[in-house]
């Protein structure tokens, strides 16, 4: 991956202000096939390589987190010839990656409403997760059967039922509290998003990581997802390193 890293020189890019956690929205394939006259099959299969390929770059340019959002609560209302192939997808992608996840550092973790995703998807991510648990160079957390609202929801509800339990007093309760109930923190420490890629042309977050990208800064493209590599993942560093982060603050 030495071209990879010498890739951001290339551009102009500073390594040391790279974002340390890259979330995208992973959009378009259904379109990219469409426009080759394929089944959505196919545009899922080209999206699955797009995202290997995303995974290694980023772990190659030393960002931190990968968070990548898979399938949404509500594409459960996709025709189910389609779902089942995205579970089948997903299971495979998963269990092909392991040993070279394990090999090159990169901790898995999928989030979601998993307790609707097959048993045997289920299965294999718990493998997939206890077999990279230790792995530091990457954390890659793959968000299906996600919904943000959802995780605002039951971080509210587990933190009702700590107040009801008397382990916590309402007024105790503050936004780092909160925090750390929602699915995106637990068993892991990863900051909030820096960079929020999506693709396609849509320009939404579509009820990702809502909470958590308060202050991210949104990178759109025309890219559909299948044509994403990078060059385009490069532009949205650059795109990124251009900005001034303020956090609400003024700049003297």
């Amino acid at each position: 991956m030495r071209a990879a890293a010498e890739s951001l020189l290339l551009r102009g890019l500073r390594p040391e202000s790279l974002p340390r956690h890259v979330a995208v929205v992973m959009d378009g394939n259904s379109r990219w096939a469409r426009a080759r006259g394929m089944p959505p099959a196919f545009g899922h299969e080209a999206g699955r390589r797009a995202l290997l390929e995303t995974v290694r770059l980023s772990r190659a340019w030393g960002i931190r987190a990968l968070t990548a959002f898979a399938f949404s609560h509500e594409n459960w209302s996709r025709p189910k010839t389609e779902v089942d192939f995205l579970m089948g997808l997903f299971e495979r992608v998963i269990r092909d990656s392991v040993a070279e996840f394990s090999r090159d550092g990169t901790c898995l973790r999928v989030i979601g409403d998993c307790s609707r995703l097959p048993a045997s998807l289920q299965r294999t991510a718990r493998d997939a997760e206890e077999a990279t648990r230790n792995n530091s160079q990457l954390d890659l957390t793959l968000a299906i059967s996600y919904s943000g609202r959802r995780d605002i929801v039951q971080a509210c509800r587990s933190l009702a039922q700590k107040v009801r339990d008397e382990l916590l007093r309402p007024e105790d309760i503050d936004e780092s509290l909160f925090a750390g109930e929602l699915e995106t923190s637990r068993g892991s420490e990863l900051p909030c998003p820096d960079l929020l890629i999506r693709t396609s042309g849509e320009m939404r977050l579509s009820n990702f990581l809502l909470w958590q990208s308060a202050y991210s800064e949104l990178f759109f493209t025309d890219t559909l997802w299948p044509d994403f590599g990078e060059a385009d993942y490069l532009e949205a560093l650059c795109s990124y390193q251009s900005r001034d982060r303020r956090f609400g603050r003024r700049n003297s």
